[in-house]
């Protein structure tokens, strides 16, 4: 395993970006809208990571929830999973409580669930499968 990403929400990508290409030089690899998740995506790779900047594209997004509530910031880690199915399965036979009970399609159509954080310690996790 490994960390695939670090979801970051923002108001909007577009301001977030000046921070994170001018200040730091990073660069904007990928950018997407995930319509399930009423959010838009922009990917930017730190080292074998990614920062992954959330702009909500709807006001019932859980993106704009999550902004509403905290502002931005980190919303999540996204770990990389061989086989998100089985990982599911190892997590609901130990009780770990889960948001997602089947994988559903992310950006760059990776495979995706949330864990919840109350079984976590207080962090939204992210698992990812990519694609092979």
């Amino acid at each position: 395993m490994k960390i695939n990403h670090l979801g970051i929400a923002t108001k909007g990508i577009d301001e977030a970006l000046k921070f994170w290409e001018e200040a730091l030089g990073l660069k904007n690899v990928h950018t997407e809208i995930v319509q399930d998740q009423k959010v838009k995506v922009a990917m930017l790779p730190v080292g074998e990571t990614r920062v992954e900047l959330l702009e909500p594209i709807s006001d019932d997004s859980p993106i704009s929830k999550f902004l509403e509530k905290r502002g931005g910031g980190i919303h999540h880690i996204a770990i990389e999973v061989e086989d998100i199915y089985e990982c599911l399965e190892r997590l609901k036979q130990r009780g770990v409580q889960l948001i997602d009970e089947q994988p559903r399609r992310g950006a760059d159509d990776c495979l995706i669930a949330f864990v919840h954080p109350h079984s976590t310690n207080g962090v939204l996790l992210e698992l990812v499968q990519t694609k092979k």
